[in-house]
């Protein structure tokens, strides 16, 4: 009798935001090559159907979607044209996120204040409502994956708003989880670490800063975009089938030093 494959995403239906490059473009992959059909979104559509578009040339099923998680009448649309297409949501993996202000905390404007705080807490606060919201109403066994930052638990340097909103979102993930789950509805984070993303560029271009980084770091490098996709499959997968409010640390050990 064959065992049956734990990571097996065939026939589920995912949301991935902020997937058009880095972190959101290897996630998307991922789960597409492991059978579900991605809804590539983020907030330019060429950059999205770039992605989806290479997936599909691969042998997966992908569309794009526009969305600025930080606009309610974008994250709204893209609810409607979930529900009219689809009727149904098996996995949301929220990863669009902004960075706009890298200074003194004392420092930060208004203007960088609430442009973060609208995408990284309001945005992914609504967009695991309406998930839920779809799951509960399909009965469908949903995972929602946030992607925080080990910012969130020790705050970055020059990165205060941020970090700010990071450490909200790993709080946002544990208060999802607790009243979710008897909807068997899954709510996890992955809290990656300094990553070779574009998004991260202020950081990884900085020679001064990225050394002071790597001095924090044991396993001595940045991680890769794929190197985060990994661990969203398990904790979308039925591998991970009894895991919820759990953040997992994907960083070569920083949080441990």
């Amino acid at each position: 009798m064959s065992k049956k494959n734990l990571f097996d995403l065939d026939g589920k239906v995912a949301l991935v935001t902020g997937a058009s490059r880095g972190i959101g473009e290897s996630v998307a992959r991922l789960l597409a090559e492991n059978g579900a059909h991605v809804i590539v979104s983020s907030r330019k559509i060429d950059g999205c159907e770039a992605v989806a578009s290479s997936i599909r040339e691969s042998g997966g099923s992908a569309e794009a979607v526009a969305c600025h998680i930080g606009e309610m009448e974008q994250l709204d649309s893209i609810w409607r044209h979930i529900r009219e297409k689809h009727g149904r949501l098996d996995i949301l993996v929220n990863n669009a996120a902004t960075n706009p202000y890298f200074g003194k905390i004392e420092d930060t404007d208004l203007g960088a204040f609430q442009k973060t705080v609208d995408v990284n807490i309001r945005g992914y606060f609504f967009m695991c409502a309406e998930a839920a919201k779809l799951m509960k109403a399909e009965g469908t066994a949903g995972t929602i994956v946030n992607v925080a930052s080990v910012n969130g638990v020790t705050p970055g340097l020059m990165q205060g708003i941020y970090s700010i909103t990071k450490a909200a979102v790993i709080s946002m993930t544990r208060a999802y989880a607790r009243e979710l789950g008897p909807d068997n509805i899954r709510v996890n984070a992955l809290l990656p670490g300094l990553t070779d993303t574009k998004f991260a560029s202020a950081l990884t271009t900085n020679d001064s800063v990225r050394e002071r980084a790597m001095e924090h770091i044991p396993m001595h490098r940045m991680a890769d975009p794929d190197e985060m996709a990994g661990t969203v499959l398990y904790l979308v997968s039925d591998a991970s089938s009894y895991t919820t409010g759990t953040c997992v640390n994907v960083d070569g050990g920083y949080l441990t030093v």
